[in-house]
């Protein structure tokens, strides 16, 4: 299938910015990287072969009693015990970290926090966690959710907007206000009071976040239907009988969608960021969890530990920076001017 001229020049155009050709490359690595996070660093072998059967105990929990042990609990695979049983009839395949996000590394040689050594590359936090597992889980949590809030508050902006824009007037009018006034509230304040009511998890903080990140688009999104729905083309289609639905999605929307899509990234990293700040502050997700904004809070509580500070500061700084990088080349593929040209 031929692809569009006008998508080839934007393509052409955003691969003409190598930093952001080169940064969503790199991004798009450490996210597939961290989507195989339990197949990377885990507590549980990735196979199993005892007494001739297979065993997959990172997919599926077994008793002790089925590798010769005599609990009938799940087994504890970093017992040297319990390895001692089943390489007497078998082998075990072990993913390159043996630590989850959640696993207490109870042989630390110095208290935790203890620095980064061979068993633990980058150290472990106050409570004997390996922060390279927390990192893998931490950022692939991130992203996710600042995928899914991304794409949520886009379609709620994009709805809001459009209805905003197409009938202008009384609709515009009192819309405008509501907005005026719902984005003078204190978004951070709301979210902690929020986040304190309700135990929080991964779709409680979606559901709150959204009420607040969805305003982020209506401003675009209205201008660009504000100024289509005057165009000629759009007056002979109402002419015609067309309903408003139709003209909204099929004649005015694709010129909405260039500012949308030049904006999303930027959408996302304030995304993250946000996530990060309820987590640094206790408010997000719930304790024990991989989160990246938990281990910044450790870095700075832990000051004789620098390697928990640095380590995030690090991998936040990039991945934000990776994000921006993208978003200004996705500007500079829709930009007008550059795909236009005679």
């Amino acid at each position: 299938m031929a692809m569009n001229p006008l998508t080839y020049r934007r393509l052409a155009n955003f691969r003409a910015n190598r930093r952001g050709w080169w940064s969503l490359w790199i991004f798009l690595l450490l996210f597939g990287v961290s989507l195989f996070s339990d197949f990377i660093a885990n507590d549980h072998p990735l196979l199993i072969r005892y007494d001739g059967q297979w065993y997959f105990p990172i997919f599926v929990s077994y008793p002790e009693t089925t590798f010769g042990g005599v609990f009938e609990t799940e087994t504890e695979y970093r017992d040297p015990t319990v390895i001692a049983l089943i390489t007497r009839k078998g082998w075990v395949i072990w993913p390159l970290l043996r630590y989850s996000y959640q696993t207490i590394n109870y042989n630390l040689p110095v208290p935790a926090p203890a620095p980064p050594s061979s068993e633990n590359w980058l150290g472990t936090d106050d409570q004997g966690r390996d922060v390279v597992a927390r990192l893998l889980y931490g950022f692939r949590i991130s992203v996710l959710f600042g995928l899914v809030l991304t794409l949520f508050s886009s379609l709620v902006g994009v709805v809001a907007g459009a209805v905003q824009g197409y009938f202008g007037g009384w609709v515009d009018l009192l819309f405008q206000r509501f907005i005026e006034i719902w984005s003078g509230l204190p978004v951070l304040y709301l979210l902690i009071i929020l986040a304190s009511v309700v135990e929080p998890n991964f779709w409680w903080l979606l559901g709150l976040m959204l009420l607040f990140s969805w305003m982020s688009l209506v401003g675009v999104v209205r201008a660009e239907f504000l100024r289509g729905r005057n165009f000629d083309y759009v007056r002979a289609a109402r002419a015609l009988g067309v309903s408003n639905l139709a003209i909204m999605v099929h004649h005015v929307l694709p010129n909405a969608v260039v500012a949308t899509l030049t904006f999303m990234p930027f959408i996302l990293n304030g995304s993250i960021t946000t996530l990060t700040s309820l987590d640094f502050l206790g408010f997000g997700l719930p304790p024990g969890s991989a989160s990246l904004g938990e281990l910044l809070a450790q870095g700075k509580a832990n000051l004789q530990a620098p390697w928990l500070g640095i380590t995030v500061f690090v991998v936040l700084a990039l991945m934000l920076s990776l994000l921006v990088f993208i978003g200004e080349a996705t500007r500079d593929a829709f930009d007008p001017r550059k795909t236009h040209r005679v």
